[in-house]
């Protein structure tokens, strides 16, 4: 025997009102989630953001080339150094989709992922797709070493 499954108004309603229910919970219980609260202005594209460095030795300054700079992998700092002997930090995640930059010539810092090119002096976006400038990281200079400020 087979049954037949009759559709009514009533059942469409009542099926609505169970999936409009759900969504309200399931936006509720999203929005209070740890993973909906702001990040901070130095949260890169990929939501790590920029390496917590808390004060430590970075680099030495004679490192750092005047016009030039050092890109520190580990540590995800980009270091440059403008004519003037400025050193200026900044996270070396790109806020494109979070690769790390690897490369400073002619005054840009370059990512290799997608092409995004960034001002060595104030990190601003020159070539995109990178939609954000690359956060700054507080640096000290003491005794010719280079600390995260």
């Amino acid at each position: 025997m087979s049954e037949m499954f009759t559709f009514s108004r009533r059942s469409a309603l009542r099926g609505l009102g169970i999936a409009i229910g759900a969504g309200v919970a399931g936006y509720l219980t999203a929005r209070a989630s740890s993973a909906a609260r702001t990040k901070g202005l130095t949260t890169a594209a990929n939501g790590y953001g920029a390496a917590r460095t808390g004060g430590r030795r970075l680099a030495s300054l004679a490192q750092v080339p005047v016009g030039g700079g050092l890109i520190l992998p580990t540590a995800r700092i980009v270091l440059s150094r403008s004519s003037n002997g400025t050193v200026h930090g900044f996270s070396a995640v790109c806020t494109h989709q979070g690769c790390t930059v690897t490369s400073i010539r002619n005054g840009m810092i370059g990512c290799p992922c997608h092409g995004s090119r960034f001002d060595a002096q104030t990190g601003a976006v020159l070539a995109g797709p990178a939609p954000r400038p690359l956060p700054p990281i507080r640096v000290v200079i003491r005794d010719g070493e280079i600390y995260a400020g």
